[in-house]
């Protein structure tokens, strides 16, 4: 649910250039290359803000697996503690796929980013 929520900017990248930057005949009446940087801004502290809390997540996952683990070999018949392992093992995986979906959702928004903004803002580091 909060990645969902930290994802919304994603979401609603073609809504946002649709609003802000202009067609031809309205060029003069928005500053196109500043929407572009505000929205490349927003877009850029966006993604780094999703990467190192799924990153964090991992990490404290990992950690709750390895002491798991530890726990299990030393007590391999407590079937509360295979479950629990089991469980955050799960939980690992699926932080670790969404570092998968984090690219395919952030390659998404600078295909688009890029398509509409190109000719008003170039930002001053690659993607």
């Amino acid at each position: 649910e909060v990645l969902k929520m930290m994802r919304q900017i994603d979401d609603r990248i073609v809504h946002e250039l649709n609003t802000t930057i202009p067609t031809a005949s309205f060029a003069g009446k928005i500053d196109a290359t500043q929407t572009c940087k505000q929205l490349y801004e927003a877009l850029k502290q966006a993604h780094n803000t999703r990467e190192k809390a799924i990153k964090s997540c991992i990490n404290q996952s990992s950690a709750v697996v390895t002491k798991l683990r530890e726990e299990r070999n030393k007590n391999m018949d407590n079937v509360t503690l295979l479950k629990c392992l089991r469980k955050e093992q799960t939980h690992l995986k699926l932080m670790q796929s969404e570092l998968n979906v984090e690219e395919v959702v952030n390659d998404r928004s600078w295909k688009i980013f890029n398509e509409r903004c190109r000719i008003h803002y170039k930002p001053s580091k690659s993607l």
